[in-house]
Formats: C-alpha cells, structure tokens, sequence
C-alpha cells in the first residue's frame, strides 16, 4: 500500500468487575505508559461482553469499575481516548459492513471460538462465533495502526488484516491500513497466591489468592504473609525456581512492581528466606498499589464522575470514527 497513515494505537479490554493484581500488571498498566508515547484510543468493550450473557446491573458496575481503576492507575483522559463501546455507534454498524467482508472460512479457523463454546456450540450465541468481526471493526474504525496484542489474540489481529486487505482490494481503495502487532515483550502472569500453577482470577473462591485493587495497605499485607510458599530459600538464578511455582510467582511479582528482572531479584534476595522476602515484597506491593487503590474507591464512589470521563471519551471517538464510518459507506455505494 501507498497511502501513509498516521500513527495510532487502538486497544480494548473487558468490563471485568472485581479487578485484581493480574489485570494491573498484565494489561492496564501497558496502557498507562503507551500513552506517553503514541496517540491511544483505549476502549471498554461492552458489546464483546454480551457474547455472554450478563446480568445488566453487573454489566454497569463493571464497566464503572473498569473505568475507575484505568484512572486510578494513571490514565489521563486529556490524554487518551478513553470511552465504552456501545456509546459509539460506528463499532456496530462498521462491524455488519465487515460481517460481509469477512469469509466463513476464516471464522471457522478462530480457535477462540471453539474455546469459549466449548462441547455446546449449537447453543452459543451467533455473537460468540462473529465477535472477531466486531474486534475488526473496533480497530479499523479508527484506522489504528498498532494493536497491543497478547498469545490469545494473535490470531484476531490477523483476522483484522486480512478483512481490511480484502475490503481495500474488493473497492480498489486504501481505506484501511494493515494494523501491526505491539510486541511489548513476554506478559507479566501473575498467578494465584494459593496456587502457584493457577493464574490469579477473580473467580476463585478464596479472596486469599489475589490482591484485588479496592484491597487496602493491611489487607495487601496480610495477604502476602498468607501467600503459599516452600520452606527453602530463594535461590541465586531462574533455574533454581523451576519446580518451584509459588516462589517463582512471588518473585515475578516483586520484579514486575519494581520494574526490574527475575534474575536481579533473586541476585538481593540469593540465600534468603521467606520470613525476610514476605514484608520486602508487601512493603513494595503496599508502595504501589495502595495509592491506586484508595483513588479506585474514590472514583468508584462517584459514578456520574465516570458517566461523564466516558461520555467525554465517547464524543471524541466519534469525532475519529464517524468520518471513517462516512468514507466506507461511500465506498460500498450506500446513499446519505
């Protein structure tokens, strides 16, 4: 392609309520940096949740909660663009056009899919099977250039360039650019402080087994007291955690909090045991989060500050999208 567009990054994530460690370091705070160093349409996808059904009011805390703890952590809505989905019409409406861009081969291939519907596929929703045209939709509506990617949405990225390749060659146009994947390096896992081979969830029964972000100093500290361990001391190389689940994740976590490696951890703790590592990495873990923590309750507090962050959000969206939205349908022929 010949057309040169201009740099913009476009992610999206869940309306997860009872959000934790795990979500933090594994997705929220990669926003909060990028956004320092390109243009960031950042979205709360609400229509991908309905795939599944949700209980609305449920629906509505999470969505608030996801936009609270995005701000508490460092998202600057001057900054960003930071909105929910449904409050822009162009994803929905964008997303029928590509529906018929889109071959049945290709969704057939979305492993994701198969995942998610498990052995009931003849029961799961017809949004479940389409989503990935919706995710399509999301970035090509804003022309993004740049899509932060993890393993499991690698395949969805893909998707989204072979659509805009094929609508842009369908019409003889180059509407759309090729969206490249943000390798942003291997994702922080944070796993469950009572099970080091199960990923940290909001799911789980035991509110022992994560630091949710609305917990305070005491209970951050308390928990990591708690964590399961190994009565052996850390070791003085990566190799030494191999078989060693929970340790390895309380060290992850430390480095990932001070934005160091695994290797430089163990280098200040080698010999050490947990009686000494524990209060270190509370101590740390309190540093960071207990400040986010305490706004998260602050904006969660008071929704219609919220409503108004993502309505604000919403206008400028659209101001992006409804121009892009206008050029496609010209392209396909419609009139108005």
């Amino acid at each position: 392609m010949t057309q040169t567009f201009a740099p913009r990054v476009f992610s999206g994530i869940q309306p997860t309520g009872n959000l934790h460690l795990g979500n933090y370091l594994g997705a929220i705070r990669n926003w909060v940096d990028m956004q320092h160093q390109h243009e960031c349409v950042y979205c709360i996808v609400d229509l991908h949740a309905i795939t599944l059904w949700q209980d609305p009011e449920a629906l509505r805390k999470g969505i608030h909660e996801m936009a609270a703890a995005l701000l508490a952590s460092g998202i600057d809505p001057d900054r960003a663009v930071l909105f929910n989905q449904s409050q822009v019409h162009m994803h929905a409406e964008l997303c029928w056009i590509l529906m018929c861009t889109a071959r049945m081969g290709w969704m057939q291939r979305m492993t994701q899919f198969k995942e998610k519907s498990g052995k009931d596929k003849e029961g799961a929703s017809v949004g479940l099977f389409g989503y990935p045209v919706l995710q399509a939709a999301d970035i090509l509506g804003y022309k993004a250039t740049h899509v932060p990617v993890g393993e499991d949405q690698k395949q969805h990225l893909e998707l989204s360039r072979d659509i805009a390749q094929k609508f842009n060659t369908d019409y003889g146009v180059e509407l759309f650019p090729l969206p490249e994947p943000v390798i942003q390096g291997p994702a922080t896992r944070v796993m469950s402080l009572r099970d080091g081979t199960a990923k940290m969830s909001k799911s789980d029964p035991s509110d022992m087994s994560r630091i949710n972000l609305a917990d305070d100093a005491d209970a951050i500290a308390q928990k990591i007291k708690k964590a399961k361990t190994d009565p052996e001391p850390l070791p003085g190389g990566i190799a030494g955690l191999e078989s060693r689940p929970e340790a390895r994740n309380l060290v992850s976590i430390y480095a990932a909090l001070a934005g160091t490696s695994a290797q430089a951890v163990l280098t200040e703790f080698e010999g050490k045991g947990f009686g000494a590592f524990k209060p270190a990495l509370a101590d740390l873990t309190v540093s960071v989060l207990a400040p986010i923590a305490a706004r998260f309750r602050e904006l969660c507090a008071d929704p219609g500050h919220l409503d108004a962050v993502l309505a604000k959000g919403a206008a400028r969206a659209d101001a992006i999208a409804a121009p892009v939205l206008a050029e496609v349908k010209r392209t396909v022929g419609f009139l108005g």
